[in-house]
C-alpha cells in the first residue's frame, strides 16, 4: 500500500505538469496490429477501477460515499504503436497518465446492492471517460465472515475524435473489515470495444478481453471520511487513491 500512497504523490506532482497539450491522434498508415495494441493499453487505462471493498455501503438507510480520486496508469510508450501517435501530437506522451476523477457510489438500503458513477478528464489532454457500476453483495461480511461481491461495470471513452472506445468488466471481490482497516481484493474480466472513427485510416473493430486483479485497502479515519487505495494488475497497471466523504 505505501507504494501506492507514493505513486500518487508523484503522479501528482511530477506528470501532471508533464503533459502540456497532449492528443491522442491515428496517423496516416496505423496499422491494424497498431491499433489493436493502442485500443488494448486505453481500454485497460479507462476501465473500471472499484476503489471499494466487497461489503455493501447501505444497511437498513442507504450509504452514500462521493470522493475524489486519481489514478497512475503505466503506459510503455517506447512501444511502436504510441511512438506513432506521439509523432502526430509533436508531444510525448508521458509513461505514467493521471486520471483525475469524481466517483459517487449508492448503496441502496435492506438490499445489498450498490451503485456507482464515476467521471474523469485528463488534464490538457483530449481524452474524457464516465462510467458506472452495479455490485451485489453475495455475503455482506460480518465479525467472522469476510464479505464477497460480484461487480459488473462499464465505462466509454470521449473526446478523442479518433477513436470509438468502449468497455465492460466482471469481477468478483472480497473484503474483511479490522478496526480502521479493510482491505479487499478481487479478480476479473474486463472486454473491450475498439473502432477507428479517423478518415486517414481504414481498420477493422477491435473487440479485446483481458484479466484483471486488484488489491486495495480502505481506511476510516472519522466516521464521514475515509481513504481508499488500490493498485490494479492486468496488461497495463494502474494505482489509485480515493478520499471520501460517508453519509
Amino acid at each position: 500500500m505505501k507504494k501506492v500512497v507514493v505513486a500518487v504523490l508523484l503522479l501528482v506532482a511530477v506528470a501532471v505538469p508533464a503533459m502540456a497539450k497532449t492528443e491522442i491522434t491515428l496517423p496516416a498508415g496505423y496499422g491494424q496490429q497498431e491499433f489493436k495494441d493502442l485500443s488494448r493499453d486505453l481500454g485497460l487505462a479507462i476501465s473500471y477501477v472499484p476503489l471499494a471493498p466487497a461489503e455493501p455501503l447501505g444497511n437498513v438507510l442507504p450509504g452514500f460515499d462521493a470522493g475524489v480520486e486519481v489514478t497512475a496508469v503505466q503506459l510503455d510508450t517506447n512501444q511502436t504503436y504510441w511512438k506513432a501517435v506521439e509523432a502526430v501530437s509533436g508531444d510525448k506522451i508521458p509513461s505514467t497518465l493521471p486520471f483525475p476523477k469524481l466517483h459517487i457510489q449508492v448503496g441502496l438500503p435492506v438490499i445489498p446492492i450498490d451503485l456507482g458513477f464515476v467521471y474523469s478528464t485528463v488534464p490538457t489532454t483530449n481524452i474524457k471517460y464516465m462510467g458506472g457500476e452495479i455490485k451485489y453483495a453475495i455475503i455482506k461480511g460480518g465479525v467472522v465472515w469476510p464479505a464477497l461481491a460480484v461487480r459488473g461495470a462499464y465505462t466509454k471513452l470521449s473526446g478523442v475524435e479518433d477513436l470509438d472506445i468502449s468497455t465492460k468488466s466482471l469481477d468478483l471481490s472480497i473484503s474483511k473489515g479490522f478496526l480502521m482497516f479493510t482491505p479487499y481484493a478481487g479478480y476479473g474480466k474486463v472486454w473491450i470495444d475498439s473502432k477507428a472513427n479517423s478518415p486517414l485510416v481504414t481498420l477493422n473493430e477491435e473487440k479485446i478481453d483481458e484479466n484483471k486483479g486488484f488489491v486495495g485497502c480502505k481506511f476510516t479515519f472519522f466516521p464521514l471520511l475515509n481513504l481508499v487505495v488500490e493498485a490494479d494488475f492486468a496488461k497495463v497497471k494502474s494505482y489509485s487513491a480515493r478520499l471520501n466523504l460517508h453519509f
